[in-house]
């Protein structure tokens, strides 16, 4: 929401600096985003006179010209605006000034050979309009040598106000001023309502739709003369960055923006029959203001006549039925629709306009006769014209409505001590009114006790947001400051403090922590992706209609995607080596799933005397941090078992995934599909991997607790095996089949070696693995190590090994 500091003023009577009204708008809960100050950029640009105006010497079209800035110096200027000429008053550049439009420093320069120094400007290269066919043509008594901006009135801040949704009334400049006055900074201006006299019945306006507009007031205007809007409304309306179309037109918005209150005008040489508030039926189209057309349905509220759509009803106007230079005979309508009903329809056109704003946050339903009476004033004076009666179709939603309130809830819900008359005095400057009794003090027992006041509050109509006594609260402390509000400790309950973490979350933390140790660091990505991005990791489940924009539109199925756009974005600044990881969520249609994903690319350690060449991560690189954050989660990682390759965003061969059991897949991982990796724009070779957090098996919940530590009394014995295996059989196969063969004695089985070449035939390999023994009450006999060993050998040939000779 932007207004002018003189536009504030014009509701508000007050002496406040702009410092202080930009403090107060922050501390009552008004964001202030920015203040900008149309002169600042033209305190370059002075007035002056054209003292001589003589033709270029080396070119037709151009002029040079001598020009009175106002420090007794004049200087030459070289121009080629076609209205140039002796006598002209204009806009100076100086030298050293920057031209707003292009950001061009003015300098002294020769142009065709002759000397010019600075710029006499049009509009345009000042943005202050569009015209750039000829200079600035100013009052001839305007004084020369002061700054333009200046004189014209143009050092007005424009300040750009965050209104949050349940802020409807400060929706309009008046608003805002209100919500000040009552923080103190001045008085608010009382509003005039014009009493129209109106000259023969009203139109024929009625709705069939009361539950999209339960209201549609409307009247006529015959014999008005559409020009520009005058000086005061378009300046206004410019700061804000509004174009002027013409009076018209210009008046809805400025009433839109001034007092929060949409209306819209139709050219009646363009209606056929009366008008009507009712549901759009299906194949109707409506071509809107914007030039766009739009399809409408039964879910759906349009302004229509006996042939046509012309409105889409609290959002946009249609464009054949819009006020134009020869409109001559105008309806205004003024009309209230209900705020479910047109988030619902602008959400399904993707529509957006500063009406539906408004509408969507629901404006005054009492404020329909009023604003109708000031826009009629409005045309008439400005456009001329005979105004007809009002004709009043439906009744607005206006039903009073009351809070009980006790001004000690005050103190109970915020903790702020204010006196009852002055929370009396804060909610009647907000527009409540306030009627009942104060607390009062008694005595029973010639002991005083206080009786709390009980208050009815009528809630204004311009407030929908607030509907109960903490709503009220709400607004008091807020006017008082939520500065005042004292920081006090909650109570502390006796005794051991018990966790306020889930086992979930711990297992998060824990994890979050251990790549964080292993030199990862964390990035925070979006939860919605693009359509093309969700369709390379196997599509997502979950696609919004209503988009942020169409980068974020699916909800992710991976956490890939973000990651490597993160890889790319620290890629494209230099980094060398990069290791990202992420929890968060994957979406699907069974629901959420907790997940860990890590990016590996670059150098996994850079050039060096020791190792010679930069070397790059490998899949084994994704293995071994898999398998380490499945560690930090829990995870039986002993148990796991590496089945062949994980999905297709993976390189086919260099990836794989670990499940426990044939069908929980706890984690995959490998090097990228270099399909997936070009999509991003990523080069090389790039590991990743996730990690699948719910499907890691929770303890067992038990009441015993966990057996002390007791180390064994013996020593372990390791004795190492090489096998020749077939080619597809994977290590992970036989470490798990010789862990298997005695569950008692071998307490580990580490793979060390994997040798082909010389000595080993074709379609076979030779993996040597140490086994781990860990005798219990006595040593291992002779015998017994010999029947361990031809186990372990029985699990290799099962296998198809044969023990290496």
């Amino acid at each position: 929401m932007k207004f002018t500091l003189s536009w504030l003023k014009t509701h508000l009577n007050t002496d406040a600096d702009l410092t202080t009204i930009l403090k107060t708008l922050n501390a009552i809960g008004l964001e202030v985003e920015g203040v900008e100050n149309p002169a600042e950029k033209l305190g370059g640009f002075k007035i002056a006179r054209v003292l001589t105006a003589e033709r270029h010497p080396q070119a037709d079209k151009l002029q040079v010209l001598t020009v009175d800035h106002g420090d007794g110096s004049p200087l030459q200027v070289v121009c080629g605006a076609p209205n140039a000429r002796a006598g002209l008053v204009g806009v100076f550049g100086v030298e050293g000034a920057v031209v707003p439009v292009n950001g061009m420093v003015l300098k002294k320069t020769a142009i065709r050979g002759v000397e010019s120094n600075g710029m006499m400007c049009s509009t345009r290269e000042l943005e202050l309009g569009d015209d750039h066919d000829g200079i600035i043509e100013l009052d001839a008594a305007a004084p020369v040598g002061q700054v333009y901006a200046d004189w014209a009135g143009l050092n007005d801040p424009v300040i750009d106000v965050s209104i949050t949704p349940n802020r409807q009334d400060c929706m309009g400049v008046r608003g805002i001023a209100r919500d000040l006055a009552a923080a103190g900074l001045g008085t608010l201006n009382a509003i005039i309502v014009p009493e129209i006299e109106g000259v023969g019945p009203g139109p024929d306006v009625r709705t069939d739709d009361v539950d999209g507009c339960p209201a549609f007031f409307a009247r006529t205007v015959r014999g008005v003369t559409n020009g520009a809007s005058p000086e005061w409304m378009s300046k206004r309306l410019k700061a804000i960055g509004q174009k002027p179309i013409s009076a018209l037109v210009d008046i809805t918005n400025y009433i839109m923006f001034d007092l929060g209150r949409p209306l819209h005008v139709y050219d009646m040489a363009t209606l056929k029959g009366g008008l009507v508030a009712r549901k759009g039926k299906a194949g109707e189209e409506v071509l809107a203001l914007n030039g766009k057309s739009y399809a409408v349905d039964e879910t759906m509220t349009v302004i229509a006549d006996m042939q046509a759509v012309h409105d889409i009803g609290g959002i946009m106007g249609g464009e054949h039925s819009g006020a134009t230079s020869a409109t001559t005979d105008v309806l205004i309508e003024c009309a209230y629709f209900t705020p479910e009903r047109i988030a619902v329809t602008g959400q399904k056109l993707t529509l957006t306009s500063d009406a539906r704003g408004r509408f969507e946050r629901g404006v005054d339903p009492a404020f329909l006769d009023d604003g109708l009476s000031i826009a009629t004033s409005l045309v008439v004076s400005l456009c001329g014209g005979t105004p007809s009666e009002a004709t009043r179709a439906g009744t607005p939603p206006a039903t009073p409505r009351t809070v009980a309130y006790a001004p000690e809830q005050c103190l109970a819900l915020a903790g702020v001590q204010v006196p009852a008359d002055e929370q009396k005095h804060i909610l009647e400057s907000l527009g409540f009114g306030v009627s009942g009794e104060a607390s009062r003090v008694e005595y029973e027992d010639g002991m005083p006790v206080t009786v709390p006041g009980r208050w009815t509050i009528m809630v204004p109509t311009w407030r929908r947001d607030v509907d109960g006594w903490p709503d009220i609260v709400e607004e008091v402390v807020r006017i008082v400051g939520l500065d005042h509000v004292p920081s006090t400790p909650l109570p502390r309950v006796p005794g051991v403090a018990r966790p306020t973490a889930t086992p979930e979350q711990m297992v998060e933390r824990r994890v979050r922590r251990t790549a964080a140790a292993r030199g990862l660091a964390e990035a925070i990505n979006w939860s919605f992706i693009s359509q093309k991005e969700a369709a390379a990791v196997g599509g997502g489940d979950w696609t919004l209609a209503n988009p942020i924009s169409e980068e974020l539109k699916v909800m992710r199925p991976s956490l890939l995607p973000g990651l490597l756009s993160a890889t790319k974005r620290n890629v494209d600044r230099s980094a060398t080596s990069v290791r990202l990881f992420e929890l968060g969520r994957r979406y699907f249609k069974q629901g959420e799933r907790a997940t860990v994903g890590f990016v590996l690319a670059g150098e996994k350690l850079a050039r060096g005397w020791q190792s010679g060449k930069a070397q790059g991560f490998d899949a084994f690189d994704a293995k071994a941090e898999v398998i380490a954050l499945l560690a930090a989660a829990g995870a039986p990682v002993g148990n796991l078992q590496n089945f062949g390759e994980a999905s297709a965003a993976y390189h086919p061969g260099q990836s794989g995934m670990l499940r426990l059991g044939p069908k929980a897949v706890l984690a995959e991982y490998g090097v990228l599909h270099p399909s997936l990796a070009k999509q991003f724009g990523l080069t090389g070779t790039v590991v990743a991997g996730e990690i699948f957090l719910d499907a890691i098996p929770g303890k067992r919940k038990s009441g015993f607790m966990r057996a002390p530590y007791a180390p064994p009394a013996l020593q372990a014995v390791k004795r190492d095996f090489a096998f020749l295996v077939p080619d597809m059989v994977e290590a992970d196969a036989l470490v798990r089949g010789v862990k298997g063969a005695d569950k008692k004695s071998i307490v580990d089985v580490r793979l060390f070696d994997v040798f082909v070449g010389p000595g080993v035939e074709d379609g076979f390999k030779s993996l040597a693995i140490e086994v781990t023994l860990q005798p219990g009450e006595k040593s291992f006999s002779q015998e017994e190590l010999e029947a361990i060993s031809a186990a372990v050998v029985k699990a290799a040939q099962k296998l198809g090994g044969s023990l290496r000779g």
